[in-house]
């Protein structure tokens, strides 16, 4: 339906309010200077917010993107900076005035204007290695933009499998309601992780490893056929979709158990 209308709908009482918002949301795109079309009520229909992917645009862009974005809404998500332009929009972020949340081992920056609240479920994070902490990290930041709050564990792979028990027993304790897990490698963790608790567990393979089954190959089939059920799978080094499917995941369990 054009815009005019669903507002000639709404005024014949054909359709009621609620659902007129939701198709006028669709149309909620924002455009700048021909470089982006930002989906400004992205947070509004999916709950995610806008996310900027910087690895392959100019720095200029990145700044209008982002100022944009702030006007429009609470909080912005660039992901995966160039080493080179990380340092410059940081810079651009203090002048702004505007807060930011940076990632470990990793050039996603999470901006916002007021504090983001933890109202939604809880997510654990894991890494197999301190390799893996970037692509986790993008995870985390998604995670906190979406209200859920986060409890991570970093370094606790398979070669020293001990590590992992405690780790569990206390996401299990915080009653989380969901676990992401990054591993390279052979990407056994995802596996272990998902044999011991009766959590819905998200899979990021990293592109960490050499050799046969490189960049993350291995890591990828292994997760992919996984004996293990109740295990799903992102593709190489996605933390930031693992982030937003698990931050959906917990925030309808919070918001089923509020009802």
């Amino acid at each position: 339906m054009e815009v005019e209308e669903i507002l000639k709908s709404l005024k014949n009482q054909k359709i009621s309010v609620k659902d007129a918002k939701k198709l006028l949301s669709l149309y909620s795109i924002e455009e700048i200077e021909g470089i982006a079309k930002i989906d400004i009520n992205r947070r509004k229909r999916r709950g995610i917010p806008e996310i900027i992917f910087a690895e392959t645009k100019q720095l200029e862009d990145i700044k209008k993107i982002i100022k944009k974005c702030l006007e429009k809404s609470n909080s912005v998500i660039v992901s995966r900076l160039k080493k080179e332009d990380y340092p410059k929009i940081k810079l651009f972020g203090k002048k702004l005035g505007v807060k930011m949340e940076l990632g470990k081992n990793s050039t996603t920056i999470l901006f916002y204007k007021k504090p983001i609240k933890s109202l939604g479920g809880k997510i654990g994070i894991i890494t197999a290695g301190t390799s893996d902490i970037g692509v986790a990290e993008e995870s985390r930041l998604v995670c906190t933009s979406m209200n859920c709050k986060c409890i991570t564990s970093y370094d606790v792979g398979v070669a020293g499998i001990q590590r992992i028990f405690p780790i569990l027993k206390n996401m299990v304790k915080e009653d989380v309601d969901c676990i992401i897990v990054a591993a390279g490698m052979e990407g056994a963790l995802a596996t272990l992780v998902s044999t011991l608790v009766d959590i819905p567990i998200i899979g990021i393979p990293t592109s960490v490893g050499y050799g046969y089954g490189e960049k993350g190959i291995a890591a990828l089939a292994s997760m992919l056929q996984s004996c293990s059920l109740g295990l799903s799978v992102v593709n190489i080094d996605n933390g930031i979709a693992a982030g937003s499917i698990a931050a959906n995941i917990a925030n309808r369990a919070i918001n089923k158990n509020l009802d």
